[in-house]
């Protein structure tokens, strides 16, 4: 029983999903009546995983927004995933504000993370792999006790355990 056991912390989301919840955002835009003729809009850069809200005011933006999430998390989508910009003043006494969705772990991330794994004081391996973290030791129980404990913290992004072997 020397062999390894290993998972993977990754922080991905299925673009296929945001794009069906930007449709159906889109589509409830146009058909809500305290929406409907504000003039705003919601735009998906699918190639960059933005969002662009452009509205007459930060209320109208803020509800355009709540739409949004609630369709992104009827899709299965962490409302964590989406980081919001602050609303900057435009043209015509309009407001636009930006969102990008979050993939991967960026590095500072992963240490903290890995800090956090160690500092369990469990027998396990933590490891940066690029925009991923693997997670190794001997004990299948002591791998289940890190990923209970990773799930416990809030690490401002979705968490996903994935390849557990």
């Amino acid at each position: 029983m020397a062999k390894e056991s290993s998972f993977d912390v990754v922080s991905v989301v299925d673009m296929q999903e945001v794009d069906n919840a930007y449709q159906q955002a889109a589509r409830e835009l146009t058909q809500r009546y305290d929406l409907k003729g504000t003039g705003a809009t919601l735009e998906l850069s699918k190639k960059d995983g933005s969002f662009k809200i452009e509205a007459p005011s930060d209320f109208v933006a803020s509800q355009v927004r709540d739409v949004l999430g609630s369709k992104l998390t009827r899709r299965g989508i962490d409302l964590s995933a989406v980081r919001w910009a602050d609303p900057q003043p435009a043209a015509g006494m309009t407001v636009r504000q930006a969102g990008t969705i979050v993939q991967g772990i960026d590095a500072d991330t992963a240490k903290k993370i890995a800090k956090d794994i160690r500092d369990l004081k469990l027998k396990c391996k933590p490891t940066v792999e690029g925009d991923k973290l693997r997670v190794s030791s001997a004990s299948k129980d002591v791998l289940q006790s890190v990923i209970s404990a990773l799930k416990e913290r809030d690490y401002g992004q979705p968490l996903q355990f994935v390849n557990y072997r």
